[in-house]
């Protein structure tokens, strides 16, 4: 029977097994917090971003989370600074063109600031720069998308959660644990 772990990846940590870097320190991994023989994760999350990661020993459901054929949703909280006006919310649910190509449209809500953990280290505060948090919903998964999407439409992310991958969700995991399915 095929495992599927849930892990929540804190800040910092590399969505990976080892650390290949040749920059001298070493780096969190995954192995810092998960002892289990032949899982590997069912896509990335980089480094500065925190949430959901979904390991399994299963290639083809690898396969299903991953493919952007299949359309897994992925749902993400994601702090962003400045104030988002409707406009600029519509181009994300209508997708908007990165240097990659166009983005699938995205189901996009400006929500309440979400009730989960403090990051370690905080999000910089600046009193004269105001933010707010969305909910951001895509069903393709490219590198850093949530990121440059949110940076197209000139509000930069400051932190990323993904809370969401299709129907495996972070509740009841706290950062740096895991679960399985």
């Amino acid at each position: 029977m095929a495992r599927l772990i849930l892990f929540n990846k804190p800040f910092g940590v590399l969505s990976q097994f080892t650390d290949r870097s040749t920059a001298g320190s070493a780096r969190a991994t995954l192995s810092d917090f998960i002892d289990v023989p032949k899982v590997y994760p069912a896509g990335r999350l980089d480094r500065d971003s925190e949430g959901l990661l979904l390991l399994t020993d299963d290639g083809a459901l690898q396969a299903r989370i991953t493919n952007p054929r299949f359309k897994m949703e992925k749902t993400y909280l994601v702090q962003v600074e400045g104030l988002p006006d409707e406009a600029a919310l519509a181009a994300l649910r209508s997708g908007v063109t990165l240097k990659d190509g166009p983005t699938r449209p995205a189901r996009v809500a400006r929500i309440e600031a979400p009730d989960i953990w403090a990051r370690t280290p905080p999000v910089r505060y600046r009193k004269s720069v105001p933010d707010c948090w969305l909910s951001i919903t895509i069903s393709e998964g490219r590198n850093r998308q949530v990121r440059r999407m949110t940076a197209y439409i000139g509000h930069p992310t400051l932190r990323l959660v993904r809370w969401r991958i299709g129907e495996w969700s972070l509740d009841g995991i706290a950062p740096g644990t895991w679960r399985d399915a």
